[in-house]
């Protein structure tokens, strides 16, 4: 019966991993600790300590109350998520909760070594770090996650959010 209840509860999941795998086992990530792949309310924590941050950035150039104070707020996040994920590989509020955004498509030949920071990963990318942050503002893919935690812009781009510490 938990079982039953505990698939509804957990919200809308694609496709299925294997039976008695950790989320996260078949990208090569580790089950635990560092290099492990985030728990959902650390992502939207940091995603809201990025949005707070735009909105304060926002709001030294544009009059709070102007008609397009979103619309900025949302440039202003979309530019920080692109700059920061690109050089650093996190965004601030990432950085702030312990997070980072890994490249995940070389599947499990990684070792969590690699993933843990003990040995250069490769970097996101310009590329994947547009295709992301466009998903996320056009199509809002956030809110359907896999079996292993990861949003459609992820699956899409062949990354996830790992726990950096």
């Amino acid at each position: 019966m938990g079982r039953a209840t505990g698939s509804w509860l957990s919200g809308p999941q694609i496709g299925g991993g294997p039976e008695g795998a950790y989320r996260g086992e078949d990208l090569g990530l580790s089950e635990s600790g560092p290099g492990s792949i985030a728990t959902g309310w650390p992502r939207v924590a940091a995603l809201l300590v990025d949005w707070l941050l735009a909105g304060g950035v926002t709001l030294l150039f544009v009059r709070f109350g102007s008609p397009t104070l979103g619309t900025w707020v949302l440039v202003t996040w979309f530019i920080i998520g692109v700059i920061s994920v690109t050089l650093f590989g996190f965004t601030p509020g990432q950085f702030a909760l312990g997070l980072r955004t890994a490249r995940v498509d070389y599947g499990p030949d990684r070792t969590a070594a690699e993933i843990a920071g003990e040995v250069p990963i490769a970097a996101v990318g310009i590329v994947r770090t547009l295709a992301r942050q466009i998903l996320i503002v056009f199509i809002v893919p956030a809110l359907m996650n896999d079996y292993n935690s990861r949003a459609l812009h992820d699956r899409a781009t062949g990354t996830a959010i790992i726990r950096s510490r």
